[in-house]
């Protein structure tokens, strides 16, 4: 079996950055204080279990942190709204949000402030979405696919514009964008694409590797979007994908008659992951790595000022040694 990697793969800088602050908070916390986090930091199952047995609590409302403790805000962002009942608790807030996230948030409420309508496509219920919304929510409507258009309440056309989820499936997103021109021929677009960097490499790659392999095999969990979209990418260019959390989720029945195999990985799954899987299919299907398997994307995030200013009072210093 020929086993062909997908490079970029895997953690992207906001995820990479996301987890080194909760890891960092864990390390600074004094013996007996908890660090909670409101939501999962990024969506695996794996990385999520790591850091809940070195102690973080996650949680999915604010009324579930005591007052005056420690709070992460995951790497998909929350809503003014969220800070506000933080602040009202006296909770101490570190801000995970990835700044391609922010850089969203910043345009929701840069183009609400003009008094225009903005249409952000995404989905409803996913917690990046709803973030954004939150910043303003009586300028925004959420458009999930081409049918919500019709549905739409717009005052004039020649006052709004589109954004975008950043984990969104580049095909999709550019078939409601097309839509919404014709609709709207008037519509905005921001100033440089939401769908971030990690998003759209990773499904170009897998868009033109997919087709010279048998089937995909997607490292990542079931509620990471942007794991959800690289199956949908390999499936529309007519390879079959699967998506699984690990090696212990692989279904033998995928590998029959398969012999060759492209593995990828979403923006918020470990490297070991695929590893893993990577040895199994050599020990188990004469598996034969194709390639290198290391890659460096070269991108990465400063950590953000509310991290820096809570080591600071611990008297630690970002390398986590005491100043």
């Amino acid at each position: 079996m020929q086993i062909k990697l997908s490079n970029p793969r895997g953690f992207c800088a906001g995820v990479q950055m996301a987890v080194d602050i909760v890891d960092q908070l864990l390390d600074a916390i004094d013996d007996g204080e908890k660090l909670y986090v409101y939501h999962e930091i990024v969506h695996n199952r794996h990385v999520v279990k790591r850091l809940r047995d070195r102690g973080a609590v996650f949680v999915e409302t604010i009324d579930e942190i005591p007052e005056n403790a420690i709070v992460v805000f995951s790497a998909h962002g929350v809503s003014p709204e969220v800070k506000t009942l933080a602040a009202k608790r006296n909770l101490t807030c570190v801000d995970a949000t990835c700044p391609l996230v922010t850089k969203v948030h910043a345009e929701a409420i840069r183009y609400a402030k003009r008094g225009w309508q903005i249409l952000l496509i995404g989905h409803k219920n996913h917690q990046e979405v709803v973030g954004t919304q939150g910043e303003a929510p009586d300028a925004i409507q959420v458009v999930e696919t081409i049918e919500d258009i019709p549905n739409l309440q717009i005052a004039d056309a020649s006052n709004l514009v589109y954004l975008t989820q950043t984990t969104l499936s580049i095909n999709d997103a550019e078939k409601i964008i097309s839509a919404l021109v014709e609709t709207f021929p008037e519509i905005h677009a921001p100033p440089t694409d939401d769908i971030c960097y990690a998003t759209t490499n990773r499904q170009k790659v897998v868009k033109e590797d997919a087709p010279t392999a048998d089937i995909v095999l997607v490292v990542g969990s079931k509620n990471s979007s942007n794991s959800l979209r690289l199956t949908e990418i390999a499936e529309s260019v007519g390879t079959k994908a699967y998506l699984l959390d690990d090696v212990s989720s692989l279904n033998p029945l995928w590998l029959a008659d398969v012999d060759s195999v492209l593995i990828t990985a979403g923006a918020s799954a470990p490297e070991h992951l695929v590893l893993q899987l990577i040895e199994h299919l050599k020990d188990n299907y004469n598996g034969i790595l194709e390639g290198d398997s290391s890659f460096d994307e070269g991108m990465t995030f400063s950590m953000p000022p509310s991290l820096n200013s809570f080591l600071t009072s611990r008297s630690i210093t970002i390398e986590g040694k005491k100043a």
